[in-house]
């Protein structure tokens, strides 16, 4: 898929998918119900200028007024780039495609579209559905999150019970463990190979990974022999699992004004 197709069908606001009334309010307090993660390739020694041309986009979108804001990530572990953009539903997913062809904004993203071809090799477009029943712990005020840990479960199909078993016995785990680190579970619906799940976690600093993999070892020593039947099938189901840093991107990202005004220095820094 182009880079232009990506935008005009699938990418940041306008483009897709944030229902309009959720997104007035701000950025999500509660698991949104779907995401869109697109993932862009981007090329060896462009991250700077990819992320410099990136910033028009959100640019474009705050000058027309949009209501659809996205969080942009920044590979720690890879040349990529991340925009994770929620939705309430697939018909509210339709209702912002169809606001992409405002004349007011529609040749900004085109010329957008056209441009961002220079920095990126490739992108993927997932969608991803909730699974709130499997994920653990209150859900973090994103506004200040600023590093993001991503695991990508890969099961062989006809395991996903064992899968979903697996998760709920490592959220029982916590809670014994007491664990502080909280969590949350999405499937693939489209996009990559079935059945993946997607887990979520976040932290406001680096440093808190350290916490983060105490909270880990912790559940781990909680489990007890009833849990040990549920790992067997969960390992004879799992293919691979792949575990991904982020920082957030405050210039590659479209938050709401009063977000940016919480912490002027990180989203709104003074350039040199």
């Amino acid at each position: 898929m182009s880079t232009a197709s990506k935008r005009i069908l699938s990418v940041l606001p306008l483009l897709l998918l944030l229902p309009a009334a959720l997104l007035a309010q701000g950025l999500p307090t509660s698991q949104p119900k779907y995401l869109r993660v697109i993932r862009e390739d981007v090329k060896l020694g462009r991250n700077a200028d990819h992320a410099k041309f990136e910033a028009g986009w959100p640019a474009a979108f705050e000058r027309a007024q949009s209501p659809d804001y996205y969080i942009a990530l920044e590979s720690m572990n890879n040349n990529e780039a991340w925009y994770v953009i929620p939705a309430a539903s697939h018909a509210a997913m339709a209702e912002v495609q169809a606001r992409e062809q405002d004349p007011a904004i529609a040749p900004e993203l085109a010329r957008l579209s056209r441009g961002d071809a220079e920095f990126v090799n490739s992108v993927r477009s997932i969608e991803l559905r909730a699974k709130p029943e499997l994920s653990f712990g209150a859900y973090p005020d994103i506004a200040t999150q600023r590093f993001w840990q991503i695991t990508i479960f890969r099961i062989r199909p006809g395991f996903e019970d064992a899968f979903a078993a697996a998760a709920k016995s490592y959220g029982a785990a916590s809670i014994r463990a007491g664990s502080k680190s909280g969590f949350r579970v999405y499937e693939v619906i489209a996009g990559m190979p079935e059945p993946t799940y997607f887990v979520f976690s976040t932290t406001s600093s680096f440093g808190e990974f350290d916490r983060m993999m105490a909270d880990g070892e912790a559940t781990m020593k909680a489990m007890g022999a009833d849990d040990e039947p549920i790992g067997r099938k969960y390992n004879e189901g799992l293919i691979n699992s792949e575990t991904l840093r982020f920082r957030l991107s405050p210039e590659m990202s479209y938050v709401p004004k009063e977000t940016r005004a919480t912490d002027p220095a990180f989203w709104m820094p003074k350039k040199p």
